[in-house]
């Protein structure tokens, strides 16, 4: 009977580890990094999948984003305590010390980057080791001085469809650069976005990532809808180089100037100095806005090329 007590709260200990690691990887996330991959890699292929390569690709990214993820978590695991929609993470919760998630960071990550070199090629693994320096050691201490930030790690948050690419084509073309162009465009209003959101939270911890000085205020709605309004040439640029059809185009359009409806919203708010809660509202819509314009606009990419 003791035996038997002791097997059930082993298993349920380790279920409850495995289930805390899972978390630390932030899988939502890390499958977004993964799935761009995955579409720049589609976009770029003619003929047959290799599926080793397309499989490998998709875990490799998968995993080194996770890796990211995590060195961000232990560089900030003491403003995280700060914060009350982070206080709960694996590390500032203490339900993973500092030293297992090092280790589980460092295992991850070399594995990640061994699948991409094992059945990509060196361009992409190399290009994804850049990212997680640029997301883990470049961008994570920049969140406390300035929306300087939101530039630098707009480049690790573009980066994977450009490695899809690469990996199908061994190399970085002009086709690779637009898409990482269009996701490099698209960082902007999602990132300040959910900084104005969030802005209450964040300034416990001192991060800095609105690009105005004074923080939500007709500036930074200026610059979101600039940036959201950038997105409608730039989704049009597979069209016009060759890339996709015209009803890929159509589609970026049409969910170009949807996405760009509640931008506007929100500078109008701001213009006329409106309600604070207001404007937070439509900058929650212009956050889960983003969420959607994005793998919306890729699939139609796949699929107008198919």
């Amino acid at each position: 009977m003791i035996t038997t007590e002791t097997n059930i709260n082993t298993s349920t200990s380790v279920l409850v580890k495995f289930k805390t690691y899972t978390e630390l990887l932030k899988p939502r996330l890390s499958f977004l990094v993964a799935f761009s991959a995955a579409f720049g890699y589609l976009l770029a292929f003619e003929g047959t999948i290799n599926w080793a390569t397309f499989i490998s690709l998709s875990m490799g990214g998968f995993l080194v984003s996770g890796a990211s993820i995590m060195i961000n978590q232990i560089i900030e695991k003491d403003l995280d305590r700060m914060m009350d929609r982070t206080q709960n993470r694996p590390i500032p919760s203490g339900r993973v010390t500092v030293n297992e998630a090092i280790f589980y960071t460092i295992i991850t990550g070399i594995g990640g980057l061994f699948l991409l070199l094992s059945y990509t090629n060196i361009l992409t693994t190399a290009l994804a080791f850049v990212s997680m320096l640029l997301y883990g050691f470049v961008y994570t201490p920049l969140k406390r001085v300035g929306s300087i930030a939101v530039f630098v790690g707009a480049i690790p948050g573009a980066l994977p469809p450009m490695l899809g690419w690469v990996a199908a084509t061994g190399r970085i073309s002009y086709e690779a650069i637009i898409i990482f162009a269009f996701q490099f465009i698209w960082q902007f209003p999602h990132f300040w976005a959910i900084a104005w959101v969030l802005d209450d939270d964040y300034k416990k911890a001192g991060f800095k990532l609105l690009p105005s000085k004074k923080g939500k205020d007709v500036s930074t709605a200026f610059q979101i809808a600039v940036y959201t309004m950038f997105l409608i040439p730039m989704g049009l640029l597979p069209t016009q180089v060759g890339i996709t059809g015209l009803t890929a185009g159509v589609i970026a359009t049409g969910c170009g100037i949807l996405f760009l409806v509640p931008a506007l919203q929100l500078l109008k708010i701001c213009s006329s100095k409106g309600d604070a809660e207001l404007a937070k509202q439509q900058a929650k819509r212009i956050m889960f806005g983003s969420f959607i314009y994005l793998p919306v606009v890729q699939i139609a990419f796949l699929i107008d090329k198919i």
